[in-house]
């Protein structure tokens, strides 16, 4: 582990035991803290810098560091109060933030992540990609609009069909392009068609664009089009978001037959296709059938795609691709937005997806999920054979479990989260009231399988 990193754990250790002190009481020597916590004395020096720094501590020269005063409730606190009807639009989730149960404890273990372990990604060939990037004479200029042409072109090959390089336009990752396609297709107060349950981070950035999302149902298959056709001409939509491959949180992927007809109802209904393809590059080693935009003929999808799900959360490199008068909307945001992608990131990417070690680390990848997913769901079973998991899922990072009818899923995630166990509730992944009580569970966020059936066990005492 790197020295930051300790560093880190350290600060968080120093935080939780000084919230049993008192002002004034002494802190362990430093002596005594590279013994109790096996960390190197840069490490300590490190921490409690970092802790001065905040005001948590003070130190004192021959005497050591001791617990500084809490500040005065109210003491140099903005008076905000006038705010609260100033902030009249609500457009806004906050509940994203209000609703968060905040850092875990030390020794939590992580089942509600998103993106992969750092022993997941390939962080070598990230660092070489970089420094490679950092080294072109051209390396800080200004990037262009839609983003460097040998990467859109990396993008347009991967997705294949008749998708071109000036068919793609760079995003800074996924939630990026999530929100700039919603303000591009809908505008302030439409409906927006959702598979019911989907990515909570696309329901917030649709609200947060003024639209207004409606659920369809989705079965063992996909989303249903029988009820999605009904959705169209109930609601008058112009825009479905949907996840086609590797859902999240089910973890399904849309059934062949279903394909063609899901974009056959989207174009009837003289409407959008959102085609979020996060997950392509988290299939578990099995077939993963092309994007829905290959079956298109008529610019009805309108595809999304990322490199941070499979590489790391710091690669904020994705690619939006459409075709037709969108396009010209999508490239407007962005001039509005950000005018483009940091060129050092994209020339990185372009770097990483053009090394051997890209097609290495996928495959590793897909052997690593794939184990890390058959181990979660049999210590699942074992240990609480309450739950129901739904069909294993063939990609994706998660697994979705029905709880006992009458249990409540936040009651049952602040337990565990009690008993060291971070977990995702279901009511997050639904635009209305959820039909049952749900968890998300994550299998790709913690250190290893032994962490996996280590944290079924500690569910198993709920």
């Amino acid at each position: 582990m790197s020295e930051s990193s300790t560093s880190v754990d350290l600060v968080a250790n120093l935080r939780h035991e000084i919230g049993r002190l008192s002002p004034g009481d002494r802190l362990p020597s430093s002596r005594d803290l590279v013994a109790r916590y096996r960390v190197s004395p840069v490490t300590v020096s490190r921490a409690i810098a970092t802790l001065v720094t905040e005001g948590v501590v003070v130190t004192r020269p021959g005497s050591g560091t001791y617990v500084a005063a809490r500040k005065k409730a109210g003491a140099n606190v903005a008076q905000t109060s006038w705010q609260t009807v100033a902030l009249t639009d609500r457009a806004v989730d906050t509940r994203l933030v209000s609703e968060s149960p905040g850092p875990p404890q030390p020794g939590t273990i992580l089942l509600d992540g998103g993106y992969l372990h750092r022993s997941l990604q390939p962080t070598k060939a990230l660092g070489s990609a970089l420094a490679r990037a950092a080294r072109r004479p051209d390396a800080w200029d200004r990037a262009p609009t839609t983003g460097l042409a040998a990467l859109r072109s990396i993008f347009a090959s991967a997705v294949g069909g008749s998708v071109i390089a000036d068919d793609v336009l760079v995003t800074a990752g996924g939630q990026s392009g999530l929100s700039m396609a919603f303000r591009a297709i809908a505008g302030p107060g439409s409906p927006v068609l959702v598979e019911s349950p989907t990515y909570p981070g696309a329901l917030a950035a649709a609200r947060a664009a003024g639209l207004r999302p409606v659920p369809v149902p989705m079965d063992d298959a996909g989303i249903r089009p029988d009820l999605l056709a009904d959705a169209f001409d109930l609601t008058g939509a112009r825009l479905l978001y949907c996840q086609p491959t590797y859902h999240n949180p089910t973890g399904l992927t849309l059934a062949q037959e279903r394909r063609q007809e899901i974009i056959d109802v989207a174009h009837a209904a003289g409407a959008f296709v959102l085609e979020d393809d996060f997950a392509r590059n988290l299939g578990h080693g099995g077939h993963t059938p092309p994007p829905l935009i290959t079956d298109d003929a008529n610019g009805t999808v309108v595809y999304l795609t990322s490199l941070t799900k499979p590489a790391a959360p710091s690669l904020r490199i994705g690619a939006l691709i459409a075709r037709g008068p969108v396009m010209s909307r999508l490239r407007a945001i962005r001039m509005v937005d950000d005018f483009f992608v940091a060129r050092p990131l994209q020339d990185a990417a372009v770097e990483l997806l053009s090394s051997p070690s890209w097609d290495r680390h996928l495959r590793s990848l897909a052997s690593a999920l794939r184990e890390r997913c058959e181990v979660l769901a049999g210590a699942i079973a074992r240990e609480r054979p309450d739950w129901v998991i739904g069909r294993h899922p063939t990609g994706g990072l998660h697994l979705w479990v029905q709880l006992p009818r009458g249990a409540d899923d936040a009651q049952v995630a602040d337990a565990a989260r009690r008993h060291g166990v971070a977990l995702s509730t279901g009511r997050h992944f639904f635009a209305t009231e959820p039909p049952a009580p749900y968890l998300r569970l994550a299998f790709a966020a913690t250190v290893d399988s032994t962490e996996l059936t280590a944290a079924a066990r500690r569910l198993a005492g709920l």
